[in-house]
């Protein structure tokens, strides 16, 4: 099967800007068909009124490889490329060879121009010949139109899908923005809020550190006047006692003192202590 499928023959079919004998004559050209095989190949050419044929049996291609030091598969891809495809660079003619004519076309190797040619012969059936070569580029037309409508069908919508897809990703970016922008204003609506209750907590702990600072003071204030009293009324005291005991007692006192200047002296004694008492 693999064989099989190695050995299918391939078509093709150009149309070649061919040199005219006459030099005064405008530029013709030609239909080359092909059909090529992995050791071989066939032509048929028209110029719309008459038809040629060549069938290059697998020894004379292998002679002509030969001839150019070249594998079999080579020369027949380069005939390919050149009776396939019209190349600009090389130059084509088809002139009267005895009863047939002869197919030639240049290209170059190495900086050198060669020139290959094949002779064909006049075809059986020119009629026949001719159809095939119409029919044969016909139905190449109408796969490449069908190619054609199918690649602009493709096309068409891949650039409806192209659109459709920028038009989401447009959409998402505005969701997205609105979207950034609303979280933005919850956030900063947020932040202003909490910043607005840090800053009642701030002013509720300072009031209170305040209100406790004050009755601490006024007790430090009353602790250091206490402790400015206190020595005094000890001392005072304990004069008065030294005093008042020898009037008391009799005994150890002025000699010369009155009992009045000791009473006076007892009243204003206990008048000092009551005032300090209500100090305190």
């Amino acid at each position: 099967m693999a064989t099989a499928a190695a050995a299918a023959p391939r078509h093709s079919c150009a149309k070649l800007s061919v040199a005219v004998e006459d030099p005064k004559a405008p530029g013709g050209g030609v239909f080359v068909k092909a059909t090529w095989l992995p050791t071989r190949f066939s032509l048929a050419v028209t110029d719309g009124a008459g038809a040629w044929v060549a069938d290059a049996s697998d020894a004379e291609v292998r002679l002509r490889a030969e001839q150019w030091d070249q594998p079999v598969s080579e020369y027949l891809a380069l005939a390919e490329r050149y009776l396939a495809f019209h190349q600009p660079s090389s130059t084509y003619s088809f002139h009267e060879a005895g009863a047939g004519r002869r197919l030639s076309w240049t290209f170059e190797k190495q900086g050198t121009k060669l020139e290959w040619r094949w002779k064909l012969q006049p075809a059986p059936h020119p009629q026949q010949t001719i159809a095939e070569v119409l029919d044969f580029l016909m139905d190449a037309n109408i796969r490449l139109s069908e190619e054609v409508v199918r690649k602009t069908q493709s096309f068409e919508k891949l650039k409806q899908e192209a659109e459709n897809c920028l038009q989401q990703s447009e959409r998402f970016n505005t969701e997205k923005a609105e979207f950034e922008q609303a979280s933005f204003t919850k956030f900063v609506a947020v932040l202003n809020s909490k910043k607005s209750k840090l800053r009642q907590l701030k002013d509720r702990i300072a009031a209170l550190e305040s209100a406790d600072k004050a009755p601490k003071e006024e007790e430090e204030e009353e602790g250091h006047s206490t402790d400015r009293t206190e020595p005094i009324e000890e001392g005072s005291d304990k004069d008065h006692c030294v005093n008042d005991e020898p009037s008391e007692t009799g005994g150890g006192g002025d000699p010369h003192s009155s009992p009045e200047k000791s009473a006076a002296a007892a009243a204003t004694s206990r008048g000092r202590r009551g005032r300090k008492r209500t100090r305190k």
